[in-house]
């Protein structure tokens, strides 16, 4: 361990030292991987129910084991833990013993945990695993061979100064940990612009929950892994990490989806149908579902039937279909001027008022009449 303004003091982990010869083919070649927002511990979405929860939560833990495996099988020596471990700083026994049991079993990988804003305060074991590395508010490296990994933790006393802090050097192969909402300016801790121009290869990142990444500068690229596994229907798509290879002095990614289940939403127009049933089998004929994924169906289009539980009666129908499923009714009710022309209810009243409007279009009537129908029904308005 050294600090990146100090001259380099490269160091080899002792299992990697006795096994230097065959973990190490060629000067330049290692695996790494990239991983971040694991969450062990964290509440699921509350339309899962607690069945459902359980084992999502149990789900969790294991992807992190299997990650593990998988990193043991392809050789990796060094999994970069970019922050948000556990989901808060009191993280539950179970799932703090899970976590240090699996690195200490894993005794040939290095484990560099850099905390997130979740786990920032999180009491660490009085014993840690020798393959445990940690970072801290001050800049820590670890060098393997020709790849320096340095990493900061972002605090309130650091946020501005930290960037300048780092120094690397230009004839190694450089990457970077951090957690946070990256930006090219003010607004997030990662300030993307103060860290170009600095040697740096491959900036680890960790917060966002979608993988995503960007160009850095002319030398390197940024990159958010995400998460293993979504929590929620806010955290949908694919889910994994990034496995990096340093094969011919260069530093390579590819995104692994990993997931043990997807978190799927999708639009299905039931225009046309009559009742719940009809409008199940049109979700049907448009959605070809994976038995082990979770699904949030929305139902979009103009019906002109009434049917107050549509959503429900349409999802106990597709109850079978997957792993979980949620139904949410978006549909449009399709608008017969004419036949509210008499009608003497509060939506007669509410259809015949908008048309007497002379400020508004045509496109502009229908669409207060739409959104004043969902009111009146109890149904959700997206303005």
């Amino acid at each position: 361990m050294y600090n990146a303004k100090a001259k380099p003091i490269f160091y080899f982990p002792r299992t990697h030292r006795n096994a230097e010869r065959d973990r190490f083919p060629s000067r330049y070649t290692m695996k790494i991987i990239h991983t971040a927002d694991i969450h062990l511990g964290s509440k699921m979405d509350s339309r899962f129910g607690k069945t459902v929860s359980d084992e999502r939560k149990a789900e969790v833990r294991n992807t992190f084991r299997r990650l593990v495996e998988y990193a043991k099988e392809e050789g990796v020596a060094v999994v970069m833990l970019c922050g948000d471990i556990f989901d808060s700083d009191r993280p539950f026994k179970k799932d703090k013993d899970f976590f240090y049991s699996v690195i200490k079993s894993t005794p040939e990988i290095d484990f560099l945990y850099l905390k997130g804003n979740h786990d920032t305060d999180d009491k660490l074991p009085e014993v840690l695993p020798e393959n445990l590395k940690l970072f801290s508010d001050k800049w820590t490296s670890y060098a393997y061979e020709n790849t320096v990994i340095s990493g900061t933790e972002i605090t309130a006393a650091n946020a501005s100064s930290y960037p300048a802090a780092l120094s690397l050097r230009k004839d190694t192969l450089n990457i970077v940990m951090l957690h946070g909402q990256a930006s090219d300016g003010a607004g997030g801790s990662v300030n993307l612009k103060k860290l170009k121009n600095r040697n740096i290869d491959y900036l680890a990142l960790g917060h966002i929950h979608k993988p995503s990444e960007g160009v850095l500068d002319e030398r390197g690229v940024y990159v958010y892994c995400g998460c293993l596994e979504g929590r929620g229907f806010d955290e949908t798509g694919e889910h994994g990490f990034v496995l990096l290879d340093t094969a011919g002095g260069k530093i390579a990614h590819t995104f692994i989806p990993f997931a043990e289940r997807r978190i799927r939403e999708i639009d299905a127009d039931i225009t046309g149908s009559k009742n719940a049933y009809e409008a199940y089998k049109k979700v049907c004929a448009g959605v070809k579902f994976e038995k082990r994924d979770l699904y949030r169906i929305n139902l979009v289009g103009e019906i002109d039937f009434d049917v107050d539980k549509l959503a429900g009666d349409v999802e106990k129908l597709l109850a079978s279909a997957c792993f979980f499923i949620s139904v949410k009714d978006k549909t449009e009710k399709k608008i017969d001027v004419g036949k509210y022309a008499n009608d003497l209810s509060i939506k007669g009243e509410f259809i015949r008022t908008v048309y007497a409007e002379t400020d508004l279009g045509d496109e502009e009537k229908t669409a207060v009449i739409r959104l004043g129908l969902r009111a009146l029904e109890g149904k959700e308005i997206d303005l």
